[in-house]
């Protein structure tokens, strides 16, 4: 439905506000971990803060979508809008760890009701062709974030207190829910169905054994447990498919990946969250034990990695719709992204810092060119009815395949630095500064380690960037519509480039 153009700059006024405040409850709240465990009293559970946030939003992706089709966008966004600003809140608040957490899931279900309404909302008002402009300007919450929450986070834990962390959405959440009272519309949902309750518990069930799995299985005491939950999660994803090709409108809807379109756009979402996002976390250390920095000046690089990410979505943005033409973007971008993978797998260790900083610029660049992008794509391939739920199936491969690599990276990373060390440094308290007040020989040879620990990492995920090259130029060609229009029915399309 067209809105005039006050209207619509409201609006996407409304819905970046609204995403940067969910992006940035992750990111803020890393910084003020320790200081909010030691007040409460549980350091030794300060991870679940975290945890429970990620698990809550990541799990329950599908059937917010879902829920978002049967019911509209409209009331998903002001409902899910109004919960995070009470549960923020509640965080802020909370005497113990456990309140903490509890407001947390909360917050993790709400801030994902948030980020896949805005981008339902913008595929409903915009036409195809305008849509990768208004999806790049929402879609810049997540660098946005990422740029400025640690910092910022600091900064109000130690200036005003860590409830500030949570209570700082407050202000700024009300302005946003008065904007979208007036400028969101009523968007008509689709007819009534049953929604499905089977495929939703069988998914939560899979993708929360998997994750413990995957994080235990570094762990030789929890060897027996992660077993159990690897056999869990196999038992649980099998369930969950054989529902989904049975129940009539299952939350992720399998035959849409009969479409080329969405399978490509798919597998390029998940190729993001594999081959950056799980490896982001990690830059730092790895910069502070590899190079001997700081920990201000080993921010440097991810902070260049997400600017370039950042400046690459907005201008790929603005040029499809210009254009129309999408598909070169994403073959641009995974190329530069496996490029620069590659050439950090090859660094040798005690480069300048300023090399680095400009590689993995480059693989923000490539990763910025289609990341909002691919999801106006797949967006414009499914039936305008179900677009909460393609939205969603979108951004959850993307998070489910984040989740997972960080997990795994984290233990190769730990399993390979244990190995290495020599007998006396204990790997459990080996920090940058004991290795940075440590002789030199011992600096280089840490170094030296975690050069050769991450450099097959960065290879893999170089390679997970190459799968995507063949991802994109499986992408169809087309030019997006200057129409607003119902979307066909996805269908199956020719193997042909």
């Amino acid at each position: 439905m067209p809105l005039s153009p006050i209207r619509l700059r409201l609006l996407i006024a409304s819905l970046l506000t609204v995403s940067i405040l969910g992006a940035l409850d992750h990111t803020i709240v890393a910084t003020s971990l320790a200081t909010v465990a030691g007040e409460l009293g549980a350091l030794q559970h300060m991870g679940w803060v975290v945890v429970g946030y990620t698990l809550a939003s990541t799990v329950l992706m599908p059937v917010i979508g879902k829920v978002g089709d049967l019911v509209g966008p409209r009331l998903v966004f002001l409902t899910s809008l109004a919960v995070f600003l009470v549960s923020s809140l509640a965080c802020g608040f909370a005497q113990d760890m456990t309140q903490l957490v509890i407001a947390r899931v909360a917050q993790g279900v709400s801030s994902a009701g948030l980020h896949l309404m805005s981008q339902t909302i913008v595929a409903h008002v915009t036409t195809p062709r305008d849509r990768p402009k208004y999806m790049s300007i929402v879609g810049a919450a997540f660098p946005i974030a990422i740029l400025v929450g640690p910092v910022l986070g600091g900064a109000i834990t130690d200036y005003w207190g860590w409830q500030w962390v949570f209570w700082i959405n407050l202000p700024f959440g009300l302005a946003a829910l008065a904007l979208a009272v007036f400028a969101v519309p009523h968007i008509e949902p689709g007819a009534r169905r049953r929604f499905d309750l089977a495929g939703a518990v069988a998914f939560t069930i899979a993708f929360v054994s998997l994750v413990l799995a995957v994080t235990w299985i570094g762990d030789p005491d929890a060897a027996s447990a992660a077993v159990v939950a690897f056999a869990l999660s196999g038992i649980a994803f099998a369930a969950f498919f054989a529902i989904e090709l049975r129940v009539d409108e299952p939350i992720v809807p399998l035959r849409f990946f009969a479409n080329r379109t969405i399978s490509a756009g798919v597998a390029l979402s998940a190729i993001i969250g594999i081959g950056l996002f799980s490896v982001t976390a990690y830059l730092p250390t790895y910069f502070q034990m590899a190079y001997r920095t700081s920990a201000t000046v080993s921010g440097l690089v991810p902070i260049a990695t997400v600017f370039g990410m950042l400046v690459s979505n907005l201008a790929t943005g603005w040029l499809v719709s210009r254009t129309g033409h999408y598909r070169v973007y994403p073959i641009i971008g995974t190329a530069l992204g496996a490029a620069g993978l590659l050439v950090m797998s090859m660094l040798p260790v005690g480069t300048p810092l300023w090399v680095p900083m400009v590689v993995m610029s480059i693989v923000g660049i490539g990763t910025g060119a289609f990341m909002s992008l691919i999801v106006a794509v797949v967006q414009d391939a499914a039936p305008r009815h179900e677009t909460g739920t393609i939205t969603a199936t979108v951004n959850l491969v993307r998070q489910m395949g984040s989740t997972v690599a960080t997990a795994v990276i984290g233990g190769v990373i730990g399993a390979g630095v244990a190995a290495a060390l020599p007998a006396s440094l204990d790997a459990a308290t080996l920090t940058p500064q004991l290795v940075h007040g440590s002789s030199a020989a011992v600096q280089a040879e840490v170094a030296q380690i975690y050069g050769e620990v991450l450099a097959p990492v960065f290879l893999a995920l170089a390679v997970t960037y190459a799968l995507g090259i063949v991802a994109a130029v499986l992408l169809p060609a087309g030019r997006l519509s200057d129409e607003l229009e119902p979307a066909a029915e996805a269908a199956p399309e020719p193997l042909t480039a």
